[in-house]
């Protein structure tokens, strides 16, 4: 096996050997990792499969190692960096850390009887990587500008077809409350469930330093916030772990640094904005050739959870009135007849799929799971009829000929928006409680 042969060959750079038990970890949307032994101890490979792959990055592997490592020296529960591929080694790019203890699942680490403690220790972390100096950092890694990110996004949404009103809205919001610059701190990027590693009610590793950057330490801190990475736990907005509060007063008393709550909120809805843009980005790579994975297709129709997540942070701005009108009826999809249906043919496949997961383990787990998300999007969305992109309209809201203001557009955006993701991806927590605040539905 190719890869094993390269690992080999990095491992035995620095003075080990015997590599054993080489498995694909599950999950890993944008890079893969690898866990095996070799010495009698666990190892982590983080990798790109190809240098094409990271064609187009702020920097590349060896940077984030040198990232990784500068925080683990800072006491950050950061991972221990073993050494770095080279292209020699013939497998992509990447680095090799020592394994951590704890699970990066979500569900698991929310399941914790303390997840108070988890949350102080996440707050003291991000606070000790804030503190890092750009002596400490490679010279590669950028600093944001807060203008030219935005100028940015809204090129990502154009080049994606310019037609989601919600997220035009979001730009829109952005481009006229913009704060000014502070003195940039280095930035995670991606702090947040999934890359965090627990066990037993303590936080024991961050992972996935792939976004780090010098910036405003509102964005990591607002970023972890986002309510898709609270999963379950919707009712609790800090890192799906506590409250806000909290958060808030652990990182002030590790950092020293009073926050503000209007940049906390800039930096919650541009992190919603640019996340939507990353789900519809992922379609295009698949399209392109560029990534064939299973996984780009499905993630590109989460962005509708993003928009009903911007469309609940950005509607307290519209006039009461326009709060309280009453939404549009759904359209109702017409009953089948005749031949099965796309959407039947799907959810046949899809249930005989089930049938087949006690037999594939791993990471073909994991993607079996993934098809079967893909079915069930077919599935529900065949025979809908409804059009919720519209061009016109997010142009004129880009432009600022129309807001919340104008009557009636919250309520069909609010439509829109809960008929998009009860098709796209109806089991996402915050549709429950956007169901009950806009129509009452408990």
């Amino acid at each position: 096996m190719a890869l094993e042969q390269g690992l080999a060959r990095a491992m035995e750079r620095v003075g080990l050997g015997g590599l054993s038990g080489l498995v694909r970890l599950t999950g890993g949307a944008t890079m893969e990792s690898w866990r095996f032994e070799a010495g009698g101890e666990q190892y982590v490979l983080r990798r790109a499969p190809s240098l094409d792959f990271m064609q187009g990055r702020p920097f590349g592997h060896a940077t984030e190692a040198a990232v990784i490592r500068a925080a683990h020296a800072a006491g950050v529960t950061a991972p221990e960096v073993v050494t770095v591929l080279e292209e020699s080694d013939g497998i992509g790019s990447g680095f090799v850390m020592r394994a951590l203890p704890g699970t990066p699942d979500p569900r698991q680490i929310l399941a914790m009887e303390d997840a108070g403690t988890i949350l102080r220790e996440a707050a003291r972390d991000l606070a000790r990587i804030h503190s890092l100096r750009r002596e400490d950092i490679p010279a590669d890694v950028p600093v944001m500008d807060y203008r030219a990110s935005i100028a940015d996004l809204r090129q990502q949404f154009e080049d994606a077809g310019g037609d989601r009103p919600i997220i035009a809205l979001g730009l829109r919001w952005m481009e006229d409350n913009c704060p000014d610059p502070v003195e940039p701190v280095l930035n995670h990027g991606d702090f947040r469930l999934g890359n965090i590693l627990a066990r037993d009610s303590h936080l024991t590793g961050v992972l996935d330093w792939e976004l780090a950057h010098f910036g405003d330490p509102h964005e990591d801190l607002a970023f972890g916030c986002m309510a898709v990475w609270r999963f379950s736990r919707v009712d609790r907005p800090a890192l799906g772990l506590g409250s806000l509060e909290d958060y808030v007063a652990a990182y002030e008393a590790e950092s020293g640094v009073k926050l503000d709550a209007g940049r906390f909120r800039f930096w919650l809805i541009y992190r919603t904005v640019w996340w939507a843009l990353g789900c519809l980005r992922n379609a295009d790579l698949w399209r392109s050739g560029e990534d064939r994975m299973l996984e780009r297709v499905v993630i590109s129709r989460r962005t509708s959870e993003q928009e009903l997540d911007l469309l609940l942070l950005l509607e307290d701005e519209a006039p009461e009135a326009e709060q309280d009108r009453p939404l549009p009826e759904p359209e109702e999809a017409p009953e089948p007849v005749g031949e099965s249906s796309a959407g039947e043919i799907a959810t046949a496949v899809s249930e005989w799929l089930e049938t087949m997961k006690d037999r594939v383990e791993g990471h073909d787990r994991f993607q079996l799971a993934v098809a079967r998300n893909a079915l069930g999007m077919i599935a529900r969305g065949d025979g809908c009829f409804a059009e919720y992109d519209d061009e016109i309209l997010a142009q004129e809201l880009l432009d600022g000929d129309r807001s919340l203001a104008s009557p009636g557009l919250l309520a069909l955006l609010r439509r829109n928006a809960l008929d998009k993701l009860a098709s796209d991806v109806p089991k996402y927590p915050m549709l429950a409680l956007a169901r009950a605040k806009w129509i009452g539905e408990e």
